[in-house]
């Protein structure tokens, strides 16, 4: 029997746009075919990729243009940070150092940065669930705009989580290093033994270019308040050498999936998200930083197709980090 659609032109085109410019043909309606869940997944098992349109949303139409109105956000991103260049001429590119405990989502992050630029998803960055660290080497990845294939001008650094006994997951003494641009891209950590200036790739005096001058402290939101008190003492002394440093500093949230909020603030005052106030006043108390500076974010981990809402969060969150470098940046023109 054939079915007919209740979707107007406009809203299929919009559907399609969403989806990737896809054909789409109806497989089954419950006006026609009933409303037995069962029924409706035979028919529609072995068909390819498949989507369920849910009729009876009272504000369905204003949905739609929700998703269109994303769509046009997350390319106003994407313009502005295409044409990004750090504000002062100190530095060709900025570098932000993303630093975490074990299976916090930083690795994942990187991958979903990479993957917004280049329009499809991305696995450059080693990831995994271990209860060790999976990034053993620190890393600097270059951002590849997919549309010209130029390289952008900031780059995101990995390194080993931290974990709570010593000797296990990234040394404190080379965190120092690390702020200072005197560790190489790719250099093998060694969880017992940090780094020492005579090494022959210990960079000796590294250049403004080389150092790291935006850290973003990575807790995964589900995971934070169970924190241990040695872990906490570990990211309050990294606080206070980044402090020391006068470096610009952040807190990222990952596994945040909040979309009812998202929707309804447009991204906008994330922090302030009375769901997450539990885990924000946690890292406010243990790093003594701005709410401001707190950053939300659900990573691309287990996808294989981007979604124009999670590129506009993961884009507005690269975007807030290279407004505060810059101004870090500024205060040391003026110093």
């Amino acid at each position: 029997m054939a079915v007919t659609t209740n979707l107007t032109w406009m809203e299929k085109k919009n559907l399609q746009q969403l989806l990737g410019h896809t054909s789409l043909s109806l497989l089954y309606k419950s006006s026609v075919h009933g409303q037995n869940l069962t029924d409706m997944l035979q028919k529609c098992s072995l068909q390819g990729s498949t989507i369920t349109l849910v009729y009876g949303i009272k504000d369905d139409t204003n949905y739609i243009k929700k998703i269109t109105g994303f769509k046009e956000h997350r390319q106003h991103l994407l313009d502005e940070l295409r044409a990004y260049k750090p504000s002062v001429c100190l530095t060709p590119e900025v570098r932000i150092l993303l630093l975490g405990p074990v299976g916090s989502g930083k690795s994942t992050f990187i991958n979903s940065v990479k993957s917004v630029f280049l329009g499809r998803v991305s696995h450059q960055a080693l990831t995994g669930s271990d209860i060790t660290s999976i990034t053993e080497q620190f890393r600097i990845y270059s951002i590849e705009d997919g549309k010209d294939g130029v390289m952008l001008p900031f780059m995101l650094c990995d390194t080993m989580g931290l974990d709570e006994k010593e000797d296990v997951g990234l040394c404190m003494e080379d965190i120092p290093h690390i702020l200072k641009g005197s560790i190489p891209d790719r250099y093998q950590f060694n969880p017992q033994k940090s780094m020492i200036p005579t090494h022959s790739s210990f960079i000796i005096s590294p250049s403004l270019k080389e150092r790291i001058h935006c850290v973003a402290y990575v807790f995964d939101i589900n995971s934070v308040n169970n924190l241990s008190s040695k872990l906490v003492e570990k990211f309050q002394r990294i606080q206070k050498e980044v402090l020391y440093r006068g470096i610009a500093h952040v807190v990222l949230f990952t596994n945040v999936n909040n979309w009812d909020k998202m929707f309804r603030d447009g991204f906008q005052s994330m922090s302030r998200s009375t769901a997450y106030e539990r885990q924000i006043k946690q890292v406010v108390k243990m790093l003594n930083i701005s709410i401001s500076n707190i950053l939300m974010v659900e990573n691309y981990a287990s996808e294989w197709q981007l979604e124009p809402f999670k590129d506009s969060l993961i884009l507005s969150v690269v975007r807030q980090m290279l407004r505060i470098t810059d101004d870090f940046l500024e205060d040391l023109l003026l110093e």
